[in-house]
């Protein structure tokens, strides 16, 4: 019984602390890993919603990739709604903070926007992520941090 309750003072002090070191930015390298999780809606305009008071139609069956410094991490298609989910689990040699992925990452349209729209111009359609939340799990094999991102309105970005 004595083990019992060491272990699980055990366990509650590691999410506490890894709880405070995510209030700080920094994803603690004792995680086993960080799971990134992100959703997103692409329209079929170049800088309208799919939601609002004049919603643009969903842009199906798109390709999108989560691209981090320029690098395509992953990629996904669009349901039949416009609708995505990326999820990339990160490894934890290095700390990553919240900051680096918000700003360095964004998401791309690579599917052509003429299949889509064939006045739309040419470009691709990208947009930057929001942090929405952060969850620490204990698993039997470690910690797993998992990270919500949004991925805000797709704007064009006209290509040279």
């Amino acid at each position: 019984m004595a083990m019992k309750s060491i272990i699980s003072i055990t366990i509650l002090a590691v999410v506490l602390v890894a709880t405070q070191a995510q209030a700080l930015g920094i994803i603690p390298n004792v995680n086993v890993g960080t799971l990134v999780n992100i959703n997103g809606t692409v329209s079929c305009s170049v800088n309208a919603s799919v939601s609002g008071t004049t919603p643009a139609p969903p842009f199906a069956n798109a390709t999108v990739a989560l691209s981090c410094g320029g690098r395509v991490i992953a990629t996904t298609m669009t349901n039949n709604m416009g609708m995505l989910n990326i999820r990339v689990m990160l490894n934890q040699l290095l700390p990553i903070t919240l900051s680096s992925i918000t700003s360095s990452c964004r998401l791309v349209v690579l599917t052509p926007l003429l299949t889509c729209n064939a006045t739309l111009p040419n470009g691709n359609l990208e947009a930057p992520l929001r942090f929405v939340n952060s969850t620490v799990i204990n698993t039997t094999s470690g910690l797993i941090n998992f990270l919500n991102f949004l991925g805000l309105n797709f704007t064009l970005r006209v290509q040279a």
